[in-house]
């Protein structure tokens, strides 16, 4: 009988459950990227807004009244002809024709001193060559010319471009033409970025913006307007002045920050002059400062190494492991940007054998900035107790 007692007393632990293992976050909840953020050289006219892909908004100025962009306004209209006739890279899609009317037209518009090329009866364009009249020479008369193209008229056209601004979140734009003399076309630096940064997403329009020059039918060789295009690292995408607009400028820029490839998006509106040239040239002269201060600003900042550790597992009965860093998990951010650190960690199994991918961390900036991902891995061997174990401990 006593030997009866003594087995069922050892056997008895063995029954129970044992407990889960407990975690311990060991990382911070968030970092500071170190340094001091750079003044940013704003215009001291008009508005500006600067962003980078992966990273966020680094500020704007001017505030967020709707003002005229002047041929601004053709980054929509190319973008909204690429969404709904959509071009490879050197493809050039579907032609058509100038109409009699159109062509007729052309006196008129000259005559009123708008930027155009010349065009006649029966000229056939290429989808890519009237992309390339709007966004290099920025033409007036082809930005009307697709438009109609497009949707059958320009007032339809101008609706689509109105109910694809409020889709993107352009709250404060609003279009009354597609080539952007008629001053009722407002917008903000703003909202500006927004298109821009979809419209580089579309191959087609980030080749034809970049490009400084194209052969076209009738007017021959033309050149883009964008005298930035292979300055600093800019590769497009649209100049825009009138009088009452001012020289206006949404520009994009491909830069290198830690060896990684980073594009700068930024809009400067309402820069003063008395006529075109003074206009570009002084927008031109404010665009500069913010594109160089923005890729000397950014850095590559390691958040966490590989290897480091981020949480400590505590098994029953002393059992125990750690979760360290996979990789290097490095972020390219704005000194002075705070850094979340998400951790999803799943439960922990009663064995996990070591180096095992466990679990991942995220780094997310507060600027808006795309998330940063990297696995975590378990440290030494995690191992449930032996049955000896147990039955001394009484568990």
């Amino acid at each position: 009988m006593l030997l009866a007692g003594v087995t069922l007393f050892a056997v008895a632990p063995l029954r129970n459950p044992l407990p889960a293992a407990a975690v311990t976050r060991t990382l911070p909840e968030s970092v500071t990227i170190p340094g001091k953020a750079p003044v940013v050289p704003w215009p001291t006219t008009g508005q500006a807004a600067l962003s980078v892909e992966g990273v966020g908004s680094l500020g704007t100025s001017g505030g967020s009244e709707p003002v005229p962009i002047a041929s601004v306004t053709k980054v929509m209209t190319a973008y909204l002809i690429l969404t709904e006739h959509p071009l490879k890279r050197g493809e050039h899609g579907p032609k058509l024709t100038v109409s009699a009317a159109q062509a007729a037209a052309y006196p008129d518009e000259f005559a009123r001193g708008e930027s155009l090329i010349p065009v006649v009866a029966g000229a056939v364009f290429t989808e890519r060559q009237a992309l390339q009249a709007v966004l290099l020479p920025s033409a007036n008369n082809m930005a009307r010319i697709l438009a109609a193209w497009d949707a059958g008229s320009i007032d339809a056209f101008v609706a689509k471009m109105n109910a694809t601004a409020e889709k993107l979140g352009m709250t404060h734009t609003h279009y009354t033409d597609p080539s952007g003399l008629d001053p009722g076309t407002v917008s903000t630096a703003v909202d500006q970025v927004i298109l821009a940064r979809k419209a580089m997403r579309l191959p087609a329009f980030a080749e034809i913006a970049a490009q400084k020059k194209a052969t076209l039918p009738v007017a021959g060789e033309v050149y883009n307007y964008n005298s930035l295009v292979g300055r600093d690292g800019v590769v497009g995408i649209k100049t825009g002045s009138t009088d009452e607009a001012g020289g206006c400028l949404v520009f994009a820029a491909v830069v290198k920050v830690g060896g990684r490839k980073v594009t700068i998006v930024g809009a400067v509106l309402g820069q003063p002059g008395a006529n075109t040239r003074v206009q570009l040239d002084r927008v031109f002269k404010a665009t500069r400062p913010l594109v160089r201060t923005a890729t000397t600003g950014l850095k590559a900042h390691p958040v966490v190494r590989a290897g480091d550790q981020v949480a400590t597992v505590t098994g029953p009965l002393g059992t125990g492991t750690t979760i360290h860093a996979g990789k290097d998990l490095t972020v390219i951010g704005w000194p002075g940007t705070p850094i979340r650190l998400d951790l999803d960690l799943p439960a922990i199994p009663a064995r996990l054998p070591a180096e095992t991918e466990h679990g991942q961390l995220t780094a997310i900036t507060d600027s808006g900035g795309a998330p940063v991902t990297g696995t975590l891995r378990s440290g030494v061997p995690l191992e449930p107790p032996s049955n000896w174990e147990r039955i001394r401990q009484h568990r």
